[in-house]
C-alpha cells in the first residue's frame, strides 16, 4: 500500500539525530515489547512477518508519525492479536487504563498471485523494469523504483513473495534480486553522475526492460 511508512527518497523531516552509545532500548517498556513480538512470533500468535509489517503499515498516518520504532512494534502485535482474537479491545483498554490504539482494519484487496516458479527469469547483467503497481495491501516494492530501469547484479535465491505471504498462507516462494540502479534514473540530473543505488526485489515486480 502507498503510505507514509514508504518514506524512500522523500524529504522535510529534518535532520537525522545520531545518538552516541544509543542503547538497544531506551525504555523498560522497549524491552517488553520486544519480548511480547519474539514470544508471539515463537508460537505463531500473531502471524508471518510480513502481516506484522503490514500492521505496521495500516496505523494511521498521524499516529505513524509520532510514534517511536517500538510504539509501532506494540501497535501492529496488539493490532494483529486483536484482529486473530487472542485479547479483545476491551481488555487493552482496561490493562493500559485508557485508550490503546490500533491499527485501520484491513481494507478490500486484491491479493496477486507469485509467479509459482523458484527458476530465475533474469540473469545476472539483464536490464529490467520496475513494473509500476501500486497494491492496496503489502508490498516490499518500494515507490522510489516503481516505472524505473536497472541491471540485475546478484541473484538471491527464492524466498516468499511478502505481497502474498502477508494474506495468506500459500506456497508463494520465487526468485529475488539485487538489482542496481542509478543515481540519476531514480532522482534525475541533480544526482551524481557515477552514483548508484541497489535495492532487493522480488521477480513479480520486474519486467524485462
Amino acid at each position: 500500500m502507498n503510505g507514509l511508512h514508504d518514506m524512500g527518497g522523500m524529504d522535510g523531516f529534518g535532520p537525522v539525530q545520531v545518538e552516541k552509545r544509543e542503547p538497544v532500548f531506551h525504555h523498560r517498556w522497549e524491552r517488553r515489547v520486544f519480548g511480547l513480538v519474539a514470544g508471539s512470533a515463537a508460537r505463531r500468535l500473531a502471524g508471518p512477518t510480513d502481516a506484522f509489517r503490514f500492521a505496521i503499515e495500516r496505523m494511521r498516518p498521524s499516529h505513524y508519525l509520532r510514534a517511536s520504532y517500538y510504539e509501532r512494534w506494540l501497535t501492529a502485535l496488539a493490532t494483529l492479536l486483536v484482529e486473530k482474537g487472542v485479547v479483545t479491545r476491551e481488555e487493552l483498554v482496561g490493562r493500559a487504563g485508557g485508550s490503546f490504539p490500533l491499527s485501520q482494519p484491513v481494507p478490500p484487496l486484491h491479493i496477486p498471485t507469485s509467479t509459482g516458479s523458484q527458476a530465475p527469469l533474469f540473469v545476472v547483467g539483464d536490464f529490467v523494469e520496475v513494473r509500476n503497481d501500486h497494491p492496496g495491501g503489502h508490498t516490499r516494492c518500494p515507490r522510489y523504483v516503481r516505472g524505473k530501469r536497472g541491471t540485475i547484479v546478484r541473484v538471491d535465491g527464492a524466498f516468499r513473495l511478502p505481497d502474498v505471504a502477508a494474506h495468506r498462507d500459500v506456497p508463494c516462494a520465487e526468485p529475488a534480486y539485487s538489482v542496481r540502479f542509478s543515481a540519476r534514473e531514480l532522482w534525475g540530473t541533480a544526482a551524481g553522475a557515477t552514483e548508484t543505488i541497489h535495492v532487493d526485489l522480488w521477480e513479480s515486480y520486474l519486467k524485462p526492460a
